[in-house]
C-alpha cells in the first residue's frame, strides 16, 4: 500500500527508547542534544517578535512564486552586509530549509540520480533523498587537528548520475567550514561533470574567530550553477517562524535557466505566508541582539568543557570552528551507543551517539552548546566522570 521511499524502519533505536521510559518515570534528564534555542532560556520580546504579524497588508493576498518582494529585498540586505551583493530575483523563500532542498534536488536530479553529502554530517539527507528519489551517496570529511574535505575522495566517488555536491557550511555537527582551495576543487569538479553546489549556511553566522582561507558565503560563488540555503531557523533563532530561502548563483545562462525553472516549482507551492513574508525584515534585524547572546552562551560552553578537560583524562574534544556543537572523543573500548546508552541510565545525561551522524568509527558523542550554562556544566561533570571510571 505504501511506497518505497518510505520504507524505513519505523523501530525506535536503543537510546531514544531509554530516553522515553526516564521519561514516563519522571525522573531528570540533563539534556546535552538540545538544538532548539527557544528551549534554552534565551528571553525574547514578545512584542517585538509578534508585532509585525498584524501589519493589515497581509489581508491582500499577492502571490508572488519567489515570495514577497519586500522580503527577499530584506534577504539581499542580510548579504550585503556581508560584502555580496544579490539582486532580490536571485532569491527564493521556502518554509524551510528541507522545502529549500526538496525545490532543489526536483530542479537537479531525475529519479535515480545522486547526490554528494559530505560525512560525518546531519542525518536529515538521507530522508529528503529519498522522499525525493535521489540517492545520496557520503563524501568523507578527515579529521587532522582540524576537519578538511577529502578532496580526492570526493573526486573519485564522483558518478556518471551524481548532479550535485552539498556542502554544510559550517558542518553540522563538525563546526568545521569550507576553505577557499577546497571550493575551488569542487568548482573544477561541477564544471567537469556539469553539476551544481548546494551550500547549507544556516548556523554561517557563528563563527569562532576570522580566518582568511575561509569561505565568506557561497551565495557570492558565480563561478558553479550555485544554490545557498538558510533561513530564520539559526539566523534568528525563530525556527517556529517557518521562513528559509534559497539563493541562486552561477554563470549567467545556467543561472537564468534555474531560476526559471525554480520559478514553476516555487509557484506550484507559493508555501510562504503573507504575514510571515511581511515581518521577515523586522525579524531579520532581531538576528543582531540574539545572534550575539547565542555566541556568548556556545563560546562560554566550550570555554567550560576545556576547564573539564584536563591532560591525561581519557577524554578530550575535536577542533571546531563554529556552529552549536562539539564532538567528544573518547575511548571506542565500546560502542558510542552503549556510552549514550550509560550516560542516560547512570547519570540521566542524554548526549547523541556518533553514529548518529555518520561518523565512520566508534569513540565519539556528540554535545549541543545550546544548553544553559549550568546545565551544560552539571551534565559534563557527569560525562567527564563517568567515562574516567569506565577506562
Amino acid at each position: 500500500m505504501f511506497s518505497s521511499r518510505t520504507n524505513w524502519s519505523l523501530i525506535p533505536n536503543r537510546v531514544s527508547e531509554l530516553l522515553r521510559e526516564r521519561r514516563a518515570r519522571g525522573l531528570p534528564i540533563l539534556d546535552l542534544t538540545e538544538s532548539n534555542p527557544t528551549c534554552c532560556g534565551f528571553a525574547l520580546d514578545g512584542v517585538d517578535i509578534l508585532a509585525p504579524l498584524h501589519d493589515p497588508r497581509a489581508l491582500t493576498y499577492e502571490p508572488d512564486p519567489r515570495g514577497l518582494r519586500t522580503a527577499r529585498e530584506s534577504v539581499a540586505q542580510y548579504y550585503s552586509e556581508r560584502g555580496v551583493h544579490l539582486d532580490p530575483d536571485q532569491i527564493f523563500l521556502t518554509t524551510s530549509t528541507s522545502e529549500a532542498y526538496s525545490f532543489v534536488f526536483r530542479l537537479l536530479a531525475n529519479p535515480g540520480d545522486k547526490i554528494l553529502a559530505p560525512q560525518p554530517s546531519y542525518p536529515l539527507f538521507d530522508f529528503l533523498g529519498a522522499l525525493n528519489d535521489v540517492e545520496v551517496l557520503p563524501y568523507p570529511l578527515v579529521y587532522d587537528d582540524g576537519w578538511q574535505v577529502d578532496l580526492e575522495a570526493l573526486a573519485s566517488r564522483w558518478e556518471s548520475r551524481s548532479r550535485a555536491v552539498l556542502v554544510v557550511h559550517p558542518n553540522n555537527p563538525t563546526g568545521s567550514y569550507l576553505q577557499k582551495r577546497e571550493l575551488g576543487r569542487m568548482i573544477e569538479i561541477c564544471h567537469q561533470n556539469r553539476a551544481a553546489i548546494v551550500a547549507d549556511e544556516v548556523f554561517a553566522d557563528y563563527g569562532f574567530g576570522a580566518d582568511a582561507e575561509r569561505v565568506v558565503t557561497h551565495a557570492q560563488n558565480s563561478e558553479a550553477l550555485t544554490f545557498t540555503l538558510s533561513g530564520l531557523s539559526k539566523i534568528a533563532a525563530l525556527p517556529q517562524m517557518k521562513l528559509a530561502w534559497i539563493v541562486v548563483n552561477g554563470p549567467p545562462e545556467l543561472r537564468s535557466q534555474a531560476q526559471a525553472r525554480l520559478e514553476v516549482i516555487a509557484d506550484t507551492y507559493l508555501s510562504v505566508s503573507a504575514p510571515v513574508a511581511l515581518a521577515t525584515p523586522q525579524w531579520l534585524a532581531h538576528r543582531r541582539a540574539i545572534q550575539s547572546r547565542i555566541l556568548e552562551r556556545v563560546q562560554a560552553n566550550l570555554r567550560k568543557l576545556d576547564e573539564l578537560l584536563t591532560p591525561g583524562l581519557p577524554v578530550n574534544r575535536l577542533r571546531v570552528e563554529g556552529g552549536w556543537y562539539t564532538i567528544l572523543r573518547v575511548p571506542s573500548t565500546r560502542s558510542d551507543e552503549d556510552w549514550a546508552a550509560e550516560l542516560l541510565t547512570q547519570e540521566g545525561v542524554f548526549v547523541h551517539p556518533g553514529h548518529f551522524y555518520d561518523f565512520p568509527s566508534e569513540g565519539f558523542l556528540v554535545l549541543s552548546l545550546l544548553p544553559p550554562r549550568e546545565v551544560f556544566q552539571n551534565a559534563l561533570g557527569k560525562v567527564i566522570s563517568l567515562v574516567c571510571s569506565r577506562s
